[in-house]
């Protein structure tokens, strides 16, 4: 029995128990409400809830007493063997063996499916994430948003939501004009512009220019100069970004360019219509948006006095873009420099008509510092100023990486140990998961030398203390994937897999899969063999939900 289905047997028990109490009341309970959870104290049972404390008061009835009503009801309950009450009214639920030992099956029967729904069916998603700047490598900020938001892109995918996952190419302002210009520098030999951008990846950037250029540069006057530059090379920059993140695992299905935002007439579309909403003003010769209206600190001027668009104007348009599109849900994945931010752009969602954090949500990912030799690094070889995306995966892996960077709540610094990374013991997350994968098909394989196979299943035999805490945690996979989902954190898929090897590898040195010596082969060795290939499904779909690979062999 799974947490749905006795979720499901609860309410069955108290429907009419709420209906007694209250004829003239709808309960407005649903299985999803009544949340079971883990007892810390296994003794306890297999699971807790809190249902009658939550609904005794609206029945007008003692929650202790309440709790005993639905204990009594769930003792006839087929795969329930007790039923206990707690405190003031926790209801505590201890599963048949067999109840229990049947998601064994249940998992490998349901193989990469196992942990997915359709409940998100209705969210159109469109998430925007990393879109650094085309000046430079992706630095560790842009490669933890990477990570992260692949991983929350198909964590929400594998709860029925539509995610087109976009990249927001910056190829409009004064960014790419400091760029063209330190590449200009670089051809000529001059020192880089003061507010330019140094490293070796300049030269490099410029020299593919002048392979490519169709031409005589040196014939061109410095405006053309910098525009001949600028032109191709913000596209081999981003090429460049475009294959590291490949390499990273991460495609995107979208490369918006804000350019188009002020070449397509979408800006003057969404000053419209605001306008038609009556949220613009003029004053002092600009048009500004009333953002104070819903909530801002300030009023925003989105068209200056001069006649050119402020930097809010290609947010409006951008946003306004996306709604148009079709996408019902907007996240946006900005770094730490960005928190100033939020406020104006729930403001303009709101301005527009949507709800803020339902049609457009906005994630904060804090700073990430890497650690080699008990001393942080700060220097790229060739970036010159950060510490990149290339230079992580050089020392690490992806793997390493994209774990290491996915394991800790995105809204929280974080200190990587390359030298934890690096080492192939438990101290290391990522190998300690993918080993207790690999471990999996090692005894997958070592059974069917041995004639161990999956002809016969017994769960009434899954009995050892081990087995029910592992079948606990293997129960937990679908509901903490919807609540990853929910709360957009992929690190929570991270630390449900690091529990669940740890459950698995005590598992592995308490039962035996394969006979000990001549003994002969019984149904609770085919069982077990149930169990440990569910456990290594498990940990398959959680580490693919990551964007990590799941060996077979280490």
């Amino acid at each position: 029995m799974n947490p749905q289905a006795l979720s499901a047997a609860v309410l069955a028990v108290l429907t009419p128990i709420a209906a007694a109490l209250r004829p003239d009341d709808e309960l407005g309970v649903e299985a999803s409400d009544i949340v079971l959870e883990r007892p810390r104290n296994r003794d306890h049972g297999d699971w807790s809830t809190n249902i009658a404390m939550r609904v005794a008061k609206r029945l007008g009835s003692n929650p202790r007493e309440l709790a005993q009503q639905i204990a009594d009801g769930l003792t006839h309950t087929d795969g329930v063997q007790g039923v206990e009450i707690a405190g003031p009214g926790f209801i505590n639920i201890r599963l048949e063996a067999g109840a229990a030992g049947a998601l064994a099956k249940t998992i490998v029967d349901a193989g990469d499916a196992y942990g997915t729904n359709d409940s998100r069916i209705d969210e159109i998603i469109n998430l925007e994430f990393v879109s650094a700047n085309p000046t430079g490598p992706i630095h560790l900020g842009g490669t933890r948003w990477a990570a992260v938001g692949d991983a929350l892109a198909r964590i929400l995918a594998s709860q029925g939501a539509k995610v087109t996952k976009e990249y927001y190419f910056n190829d409009h302002g004064a960014q790419i004009d400091r760029f063209s210009r330190s590449l200009v520098a670089a051809y000529e030999g001059q020192p880089t512009p003061e507010d330019g951008y140094g490293g070796a990846y300049i030269a490099e950037i410029a020299q593919r220019v002048v392979d490519a250029y169709q031409g005589d540069l040196g014939s061109l006057s410095p405006d053309a100069l910098q525009e001949a530059f600028r032109e191709l090379g913000v596209g081999f920059m981003f090429d460049e970004i475009k294959k590291s993140l490949h390499d990273f695992g991460v495609d995107f299905d979208v490369y918006f360019h804000e350019n188009d935002l002020h070449t397509s007439g979408a800006v003057g579309r969404a000053v419209e219509r605001l306008t038609e909403l009556g949220h613009m003003f003029e004053a002092d010769g600009a048009l500004w948006l009333r953002t104070t209206a819903f909530g801002d600190d300030k009023d925003r001027v989105v068209i200056k006095s001069d006649g050119h668009p402020a930097y809010i104007s290609g947010d409006l348009a951008y946003y306004l873009d996306k709604r148009e599109r079709g996408f019902n849900r907007c996240i946006i994945m900005l770094g730490a420099d960005h928190h100033g931010y939020v406020r104006r752009l729930m403001a303009m969602c709101e301005a527009f008509g949507d709800e803020p954090g339902v049609n457009l949500q906005i994630l904060i990912g804090q700073m990430v510092n890497l650690v080699k030799d008990g001393h942080p690094m700060r220097m790229s070889k060739r970036a010159g100023t950060v510490v990149t995306l290339e230079d992580l995966v050089e020392i690490v892996g992806v793997d390493a990486a994209r774990y290491a960077l996915t394991r800790s709540s995105a809204d929280s610094n974080l200190d990587v140990d390359l030298d934890v990374l690096q080492k192939r013991t438990n101290d290391n997350p990522v190998f300690y998961v993918q080993y207790a994968h690999a471990r999996t098909h090692n005894v997958a394989r070592n059974a069917a030398d041995s004639g161990v196979d999956r002809s016969e299943f017994a769960p009434e035999l899954l009995t050892h203390e081990t087995e029910a805490a592992l079948l606990g945690a293997l129960q937990e996979f679908p509901r903490l994937v919807a609540f990853a989902a929910e709360v957009r954190e992929p690190h929570r898929i991270a630390r449900y897999l690091e529990e669940l090897a740890g459950l698995y590898h005590r598992w592995y040195d308490s039962c035996r899969v394969i006979p000990k010596g001549d003994d002969p082969i019984e149904p609770v060795h085919r069982t077990r063999l149930w169990l440990n290939d569910a456990t290594g499904q498990v940990l398959r779909n959680g580490l693919d939900l990551l964007g990590v690979s799941a060996p077979e062999r280490m």
